[in-house]
C-alpha cells in the first residue's frame, strides 16, 4: 500500500496508473488531444442521452412521466455524495505524488481530492438512469461512461481505483434512488390525472318563478 493522504493508495493502482499516463504522454498528440477533450465532453454527451431518454417517456403514463421528471436527480445525488467522500477520504492526486509527465492541461489544485471521482461518479449515474429509462440509448451510455472514466486516468488526473469507485458508487445511486423516487411521484401524478379526467358535477339551475 502507498500512504497518499489519510488513504492508503493500493500499490496496484498505482502501479497501473504509471503505465497508462506512461503510455499517454507516449501517444501520438491527435490522442492526446481527443481524449483530453473527450474527458469533459463524454459527461454533456451523457446528459444528452439522459435528455433524450427523459423526453422519449414524457408521453407516457404517470410511471413514463415520473421517470422523466426525477431523471436528472440520481446523477446529482451520485455528485453529492462524491463530494462529501472527497472531504471524509482526503487522497491526493497522483499527479501530485507520483512523478510522472501527464496530458492534462494542468493538475488540480491542492484540497480537489481525487477518490473518488467525481467525473466518473457523474458518468456511471448518468449512464445507469439512461438505461432505466431507455434501454437503446442506455446500451450507448454504458461504454461512454466507461470510456469517460479511463479517460480521467489517461489525462493523470485520476488513479484507477477512483473512477472505479466512481463509477460502482454513481451506478448504484442511480439504481436505488431511481425507483424508490418514482413511486411516490407516479402516485402524485396518478391522482392528478385522476382529478383532472373526473367530471365537474354541474350546478342544479335553480327555477325561476
Amino acid at each position: 500500500m502507498v500512504d497518499i493522504g489519510s488513504m492508503d493508495v493500493p500499490e496496484i493502482s498505482a502501479e497501473w496508473y504509471s503505465d497508462v499516463v506512461d503510455a499517454a504522454a507516449a501517444s501520438p498528440e491527435p490522442v492526446q488531444w481527443f481524449v483530453g477533450h473527450a474527458t469533459e465532453g463524454v459527461v454533456l454527451l451523457l446528459g444528452a442521452l439522459l435528455l433524450m431518454a427523459a423526453l422519449s417517456r414524457r408521453s407516457g403514463g404517470p410511471h413514463d412521466r415520473a421517470l422523466a421528471l426525477l431523471a436528472p436527480v440520481p446523477p446529482l445525488l451520485a455528485y453529492a455524495g462524491s463530494e462529501w467522500f472527497k472531504t471524509v477520504v482526503d487522497e491526493d492526486r497522483p499527479c501530485r505524488t507520483i512523478g510522472r509527465a501527464i496530458i492534462a492541461g494542468a493538475c488540480p489544485p491542492p484540497g480537489d481530492w481525487s477518490f473518488p471521482s467525481n467525473h466518473a461518479t457523474v458518468a456511471g449515474a448518468l449512464a445507469v438512469t439512461t438505461l432505466l429509462l431507455s434501454r437503446r440509448l442506455g446500451l450507448i451510455a454504458l461504454p461512454l461512461a466507461a470510456l469517460g472514466a479511463f479517460s480521467r486516468v489517461f489525462v493523470g488526473v485520476h488513479y484507477p481505483h477512483d473512477v472505479i469507485a466512481g463509477v460502482l458508487f454513481g451506478a448504484l445511486v442511480a439504481v436505488v434512488a431511481t425507483p424508490l423516487l418514482a413511486r411516490p411521484t407516479t402516485e402524485v401524478l396518478r391522482r392528478r390525472a385522476d382529478r383532472s379526467d373526473s367530471p365537474v358535477p354541474k350546478l342544479a339551475s335553480r327555477s325561476r318563478p
